[in-house]
Order: C-alpha cells, then structure tokens, then sequence
C-alpha cells in the first residue's frame, strides 16, 4: 500500500528547513506531528522529600535540555542562588549551549561528551572529588546509574520531573499509513490511549533498540527500524521505504 500520511509523536521541528520538510516536498505525503508524551515538573517539596539539597553539590549532569530547565527551575523554587563555580558536565553538545539560556558560557565550567554517556563518563572519571547531581526525570536509561556506580564517584539522582503520557482521544477516528516512535514511552501512550489498537495495514517506524524492542514487545510489526548503516536518521529509513512502496 502506498504511502499518504505519517503521524510522528513527537513535536513539530522548530526549524523551517527541517528533514521533514524536504521528506513531504519529496515525496508528497502529509506528516503531522504530535507529542504522545510529555513532561512535568515535580514541585521543590518532592525534591526536598527526596533528600537533595542543592547546596551539597559541586557539579551536575545534564543528559537533556528538560534537565537543564528543571535543574534551574527548581534551584529558583528553591530560592538557591546557583554559584559560578559550579561545574556542569553535559552529554551532548547541543545541552551544553542550550546552558546558555541560564549562565555566561564562556565563564563557567562545563564539560561535555561527544555524543553517548559512555563518552561523558570518561570525563568524569576525571573529577572523583566531585559531589554529583543527575537531575532526571522518573525514566532512566539503566546505563546512566550502572555507569556512574563502576566510576565510583559521589552522585545521588534527583527526580526533577516526569514523563506523563498525553491524551491522544482526539485521534480515535484518524488513522495514518505510518506511525513513528522514538521512545518506548510512546509506545506505552499509544495502547494506554487505545487498547484495543490493531494495527492492521498500519506502518510501523521506531528509532532505536530500545524502542523497536517495545514495540515488538506489544505485538507491533516494525516496517522501518533505524538507525541503520543505510539509514542513520528516521527521516532518509522513511524517504527509502516511501520510494520504495510508493512505486510499486
């Protein structure tokens, strides 16, 4: 069957010149975007219950920019004056100068990985004398505390706030040839949203292991899985399987 419409449960791209743009021009399909998960923040009473207190701290990690906003915010709430020698050891690139949005970049100390946590944690490894936060939301990859834990640094985890699944009932009559996942929290939202979902001639697109195996997990068939060597991005294994199907 050929392809007309995607559903990808993730927020629309802020940027104008964005893959998937280049994805409908192309190929001439309609995508529309739409978050199955959210997040939201936890008040600075839970924190406190969990028995952080930001003062205690030298350094944080920052796996995500939610984790950025949500360190901040509840140092606010707390009325916690952040000190400048505060080190921040980011994961990626991309959280290191969305930093920006609260500090002077260029006058802080901020560490950052080239992409994975492994890579962040060969730098940790480096400051053992460090007292570390991990602001986080209520879903964690096990390898960040599995990681951390063989380093043997000082580091408690802090939950800042939550993945909370998004009322998708407005969708119960509108079906779409492809529906693309990249966590398996989304996969989690789509049969708590609809539990009867069969997925008959619908398409299948998951990003990562994790999620394909969720998706496999709930009986679901994954039609486009990525990345691959081929296709490194979701939007070039969509663009391979619509050039492929949509000429037969």
């Amino acid at each position: 069957m050929k392809v007309k419409t995607i559903l990808v449960s993730q927020p629309a791209p802020k940027a104008e010149n964005s893959p998937y743009s280049d994805l409908i021009e192309k190929q001439r399909v309609k995508i529309d975007f739409r978050p199955f998960i959210h997040v939201e923040g936890v008040q600075a009473k839970e924190v406190r219950a969990q028995k952080i207190d930001l003062k205690n701290y030298t350094a944080i990690i920052l796996t995500s920019r939610n984790a950025v906003d949500h360190f901040f915010r509840i140092a606010e709430e707390m009325r916690f004056t952040v000190p400048d020698d505060m080190k921040y050891f980011c994961e990626s690139e991309a959280v290191a100068y969305y930093l920006q949005k609260y500090v002077v970049y260029r006058k802080r100390k901020i560490y950052v990985g080239e992409k994975t946590f492994g890579d962040l944690a060969k730098i940790i490894k480096k400051y053992k004398d460090e007292k570390f936060l991990l602001p986080s939301s209520d879903k964690l990859k096990d390898i960040v505390p599995e990681t951390l834990n063989e380093l043997g640094v000082k580091w408690d985890r802090g939950i800042f706030y939550r993945t909370v699944m998004s009322d998708l009932s407005d969708l119960t009559d509108v079906f779409y040839d492809i529906l693309v996942f990249f966590s398996p929290s989304g996969i989690d939202s789509l049969f708590k949203n609809f539990p009867d979902f069969q997925q008959n001639n619908t398409r299948i697109a998951a990003f990562g292991d994790s999620t394909i195996k969720a998706a496999t997990d709930a009986g679901l068939k994954i039609n486009i899985p990525a990345p691959t060597p081929e296709t490194p991005s979701m939007t070039m294994a969509l663009e391979k399987y619509i050039t492929e199907v949509n000429k037969k």
